[in-house]
């Protein structure tokens, strides 16, 4: 089994934080990993995304030209990656702020409201939660809950820890937002 998964946005969405988080719950899970961030001065408002590999067997690159999932948190990114879902893929994205939307047939494309999941729960910095739980929901191979907040544990500061569970609340908020679509 193998995964992969592009995660872009722009800069201050949290799109990095995300990949790191998704791939060291992988490790978590015993996978073999890469995490790939692409960005430079995009990561102040610009575009950034994140391009992760889940597999049970070893990854001879990181570097890819399609994907089993893209996720797209703005219109930019939505224009340039969803041509890159392979055939059969998924296309996830978030419908806040996107004007012309996918139309492609040969993909699963799930749309979400992440943006309005996360007003709902009052804390504009869990944005990025409520998208990885969508991720998560969608992904075929599942990775375990237990090892996704391993995996957020050891991406956020200790000093952040106390926001492990509104965190772990973002993303079943977000897993119920897919779970509402498909």
């Amino acid at each position: 089994m193998t995964q992969e998964i592009i995660i872009a946005g722009f800069g201050g969405q949290g799109v990095l934080s995300m990949g790191k988080i998704l791939a060291y719950s992988g490790l978590m899970d015993g996978k073999e990993v890469t995490w790939m961030p692409s960005y430079g001065p995009e990561q102040r408002g610009g575009t950034a995304n994140v391009t992760v590999i889940l597999s049970d067997d070893r990854i001879s690159s990181p570097v890819l030209d399609t994907y089993d999932i893209v996720v797209a948190l703005n219109q930019q990114s939505l224009d340039k990656f969803s041509p890159k879902v392979k055939a059969g893929g998924i296309l996830l994205y978030d419908t806040s702020g996107i004007h012309k939307h996918p139309t492609r047939t040969d993909i699963k494309v799930l749309p979400v409201n992440a943006m309005g999941a996360t007003l709902e729960l009052g804390n504009s910095k869990a944005y990025n939660m409520v998208v990885m739980g969508a991720l998560l929901e969608a992904m075929p191979h599942k990775l375990p809950m237990e090892n996704v907040m391993k995996g957020l544990k050891k991406s956020i500061p200790e000093r952040h820890h106390n926001l492990l569970p509104l965190n772990g609340e973002a993303i079943e908020k977000g897993r119920s937002l897919l779970s509402q679509t498909t």
